[in-house]
């Protein structure tokens, strides 16, 4: 996160905001640059730098994503500027001045009291360090379990909770950096990145998904097998169903959080054979009742 000059960035010019942005404000930044930054974006010249930027990102979102973590973060930089003043007061102590006392008060904000050879030492919980996962548009519907490799080769098995959000994180406690002085890890942040279904759509716990029905199905009726995220249902198809009827299948969406499941929505859209039927085109061309029928009547009145 730190410049060219080793200094830490502030987390609001990282997200390109002002200190006085909301929540929203905070989470719709980090969306758009996670987006334009993901690895699935990247372009091979410039993988390794904005895989950089990608973790300065979603590190300086973890610091200000809620009000708790905001006053985390104020609690981290207070303590921060509390490690340079101390710096600062060591070295004129050293020089012998005496112009610009300092509390002792200071030391108390920074040390925990732990003595060791008759010294304080300081201690920090460690850093907590940002990853990514990319996982199938079913493994995110239903859950699943992935492996994520971690800082220096570490690899770790990973539960992906049924109904994640694209742009959610998983938490991994203590499997950040390492403290300081006896205090604890700091956790690794795995934010997911769902590949999208060929098929299926999802709004909420619902899905969505278009099937598309032969004439006879659609004028006849007929059950049908569709795909659901548990796998494939015999669907009943109303005679008489023109494109875009929209059949529901209750309970058959996700179920996340081991809340109520959502519905699957299945649009038809007819679909005629092709090459076109020479039997079918005849029958059109002598069907009285077809070509009186004005699917477009409704247009006249606009």
């Amino acid at each position: 996160m730190g410049g060219e000059s080793g200094a830490v960035r502030d987390p609001y010019e990282i997200l390109g905001l002002k200190p006085d942005a909301g929540n929203a404000e905070v989470k719709a930044a980090y969306r758009r640059l996670a987006k334009r930054l993901h690895p699935d974006a990247m372009s091979e010249g410039n993988a390794a730098r904005q895989q950089a930027r990608f973790q300065e990102v979603t590190a300086a979102y973890n610091q200000l994503k809620d009000d708790a973590a905001r006053r985390r973060y104020e609690a981290e930089r207070r303590a921060a500027a509390g490690v340079a003043r101390a710096s600062a007061f060591e070295e004129t102590m050293r020089g012998g001045a005496t112009e610009h006392p300092v509390s002792e008060d200071i030391f108390s904000e920074l040390f925990e009291g732990i003595r060791s050879a008759g010294k304080r030492v300081f201690r920090a919980r460690g850093d907590d360090q940002t990853y990514h996962l990319t996982v199938s548009f079913l493994d995110a519907a239903n859950g699943a379990r992935k492996r994520v490799r971690l800082a220096a080769g570490k690899m770790l098995d990973v539960n992906v909770p049924a109904g994640i959000d694209d742009g959610n994180q998983i938490r991994l406690r203590g499997q950040g950096g390492a403290g300081h002085g006896g205090a604890e890890a700091g956790d690794a942040l795995v934010t997911v990145a769902i590949d999208p279904h060929p098929h299926f759509r999802r709004e909420g716990r619902d899905i969505h998904l278009t099937v598309p029905v032969s004439l006879p199905e659609a004028v006849l009726g007929a059950r049908v097998d569709v795909p659901t995220i548990s796998g494939p249902v015999s669907l009943s198809v109303p005679a008489g169903s023109n494109s875009g009827t929209r059949l529901r299948l209750k309970g058959r969406g996700i179920a996340a959080e081991g809340g109520t499941p959502g519905d699957q929505y299945v649009t038809l859209t007819l679909v005629l054979p092709e090459p076109p039927d020479e039997a079918l085109q005849d029958f059109a061309a002598t069907w009285t009742a077809g070509a009186k029928h004005n699917p477009r009547k409704d247009f006249s009145d606009s």
